[in-house]
């Protein structure tokens, strides 16, 4: 594979002085991220799981606003709602994962259309 196909992100991650936090940097922005207090963290800042469901919603609302830009499709916004479950006892498999998805501007037809690009890709 052509290094030109790949996309590569890095994350550096570290603890901090506060058990149970971990500061994180992306390109050049931190994150401070807080196991939740079940778990033993301080739970004030965003979890490990609020930062991987985000990036879901984020990339659901990233991609059909770029579906409906390259089709032109008349998309004057896009709103996700995720809700994500998981058993307290083994918070490291989600049990359920449900976006609703709100667009203004589309017909029924091309929004419909938009969320099912985002449902194959």
């Amino acid at each position: 594979m052509a290094s030109d196909d790949l996309v590569v992100n890095r994350v550096h991650s570290a603890s901090t002085a506060t058990p149970g936090r971990s500061i994180n940097e992306i390109r050049n922005h931190q994150l401070v991220i807080d196991e939740p207090t079940h778990l033993g963290g301080p739970g004030v800042e965003i979890t490990p799981a609020d930062a991987f469901v985000s990036g879901v919603a984020a990339c659901g609302v990233l991609l059909v606003q770029g579906r409906a830009r390259e089709t032109g499709i008349q998309l004057d916004k896009i709103e996700v709602d995720l809700e994500a479950v998981r058993h307290r006892s083994d918070t490291s498999v989600f049990q359920r994962i449900a976006m609703r998805f709100r667009l203004a501007g589309p017909s029924q037809q091309e929004g419909q259309a938009l969320v099912e690009h985002y449902q194959t890709h």
